[in-house]
């Protein structure tokens, strides 16, 4: 209520103490009218005053504009009187953002010193804390602000991961297995380089040298080109030097299923330093430190054999002559050599065997054809049995094949006519030798029907007038 309203018997109550007063104002007043009583009351002192109207409505007057401008003042306060009141803290400076619950860098614990979290270093979308250098950091692909166009060119890379032992195994075997048949090193330089052999690079030597062993001697001499060509591809002369070192120590176990195991090894360590693929002091690593005595019969193997090549770059021969990778008239010549020896020693079994260590079964025909020209070129006829009796051999063993063999004969039967002139007796001959090789059974009727035979013609005199009777 106003002032105004106040009595005229107010006196006696301004008399009185404040509280009174207050009791007696409106509750729902203005607070301009409760700070002008509490103003009056101030300077009423203890000793109220009588006011005539007039002063009593212009100090009245003054008391409600002196009110009005502390209201003003102390308006932006007004929260913080509540939460006093209320027992809570006090507010921020009006000045200041207001900070509500995710704004607040306190606590929110209960504990700690009041200061901010991190330091006020944590937080998204912060800078961090004051003095920190940051690195470089890939972009995000998840991040809203991402360009792909501003990254440059995307490379993409295949991740071959690195085999396990067995692994390689799996896959180096056949593939060992098959350069077998088709002799290619290049072709298996690409698949092993297809492979990620990470610290099992040893491990293609083993494996292609143990096969070997157990193969035949055209496989020996395809595995050491093999290692020859992988030196400076795949791999170096130091992973062969470990395989080699580690074919040492097993040799116990490679002798249970190939007992000239020493002896093949050290023909492959000194075809291997001939080639280069080994260091050259590789022998001397092993100089009064090998114990076992399989280990030692390899190293001396491959010493010999390398003292008596000292002046030659290969050792081309030490898996001896084998293989159709072999020049055809290289093979020719060898299989002449088997036949001129035979026909001097009579050993079929060492004829035979010979002629297995070449590996050319594709290639017997030429033995059947040389073998044919030899008798027809030959005198007597120890010849012809003797060589009858080696084409039956091969025949029955089943090392030539009825293909090789008739192919052998229609050989000679094409140029029968251009070895008569050499030899003139050369029908003849023929003629008996197919006939014995019939009779023994190593040449079909067919076949025996087919040999050409020269037709007998008898020479007139002059007087007969020059025809041919027959």
């Amino acid at each position: 209520m106003s002032a105004s309203a106040i009595p005229a018997s107010s006196g006696e109550l301004l008399r009185c103490d404040r509280a009174p007063f207050l009791l007696a104002a409106d509750p729902e007043g203005s607070t301009a009218e409760a700070l002008a009583a509490e103003e009056l009351l101030e300077e009423g002192g203890d000793e109220a005053r009588a006011w005539s109207p007039p002063e009593k409505s212009l100090h009245e007057a003054r008391l409600k504009a002196k009110a009005k401008r502390r209201l003003r003042r102390t308006s932006s306060r007004d929260s913080t009187r509540e939460s006093l009141s209320e027992g809570g803290e006090p507010s921020p400076d009006p000045s200041s953002p207001p900070k509500g619950k995710s704004h607040d860098r306190r606590s929110r614990m209960g504990r700690g010193r009041g200061l901010p979290k991190k330091g006020g270093a944590g937080g998204k979308g912060v800078w961090g804390a004051p003095g920190v250098v940051y690195s470089y950091q890939e972009p995000d692909a998840r991040d809203p602000n991402y360009d792909e166009a501003a990254q440059g060119d995307t490379i993409y890379a295949t991740v071959v991961p690195e085999l396990e032992e067995e692994e390689l195994e799996k896959n180096v075997q056949p593939m060992v297995l098959e350069y077998f048949e088709h002799g290619d090193t290049l072709e298996v330089v690409e698949l092993l380089r297809e492979l990620n052999l990470g610290g099992h690079k040893a491990t293609v030597p083993s494996l292609a040298v143990a096969l070997a062993l157990e193969g035949k001697a055209s496989h020996r001499e395809l595995t050491s080109r093999l290692l020859s060509d992988l030196v400076g591809r795949v791999l170096s002369s130091e992973d062969i030097a470990t395989a080699f070192d580690g074919m040492l120590r097993d040799l116990p176990d490679l002798i249970l299923d190939t007992p000239e195991a020493p002896q093949m090894l050290g023909q492959f360590i000194a075809r291997a330093v001939a080639d280069h693929a080994l260091p050259l002091d590789f022998l001397e690593r092993y100089k009064g430190r090998v114990d076992c005595e399989h280990a030692r019969a390899a190293l001396d193997r491959a010493a010999v054999l390398l003292r008596i090549k000292r002046d030659v770059n290969h050792l081309d021969n030490v898996w001896g002559v084998g293989g159709g990778q072999r020049p055809v008239k290289h093979l020719i010549k060898e299989m002449n050599l088997l036949l001129r020896e035979y026909l001097l020693s009579g050993e079929v079994s060492e004829a035979e065997h010979c002629l297995r260590q070449l590996e050319v079964p594709h290639f017997h025909h030429e033995l059947v054809y040389e073998a044919l020209v030899m008798v027809l070129e030959s005198s007597g006829e120890t010849a012809v049995a003797m060589m009858v009796t080696l084409l039956k051999v091969l025949w029955e063993t089943g090392l030539v094949t009825l293909d090789q063999m008739n192919r052998g004969f229609q050989r000679v039967y094409g140029e029968l006519a251009d070895l008569s002139l050499d030899v003139p007796l050369a029908h003849s001959i023929l003629e008996q030798l197919v006939d014995l090789c019939f009779a023994e059974g190593v040449i079909t009727k067919q076949l025996r029907d087919t040999c050409p035979a020269r037709g007998r013609k008898r020479f007139v005199s002059e007087g007969d007038g020059g025809q041919v009777k027959p």
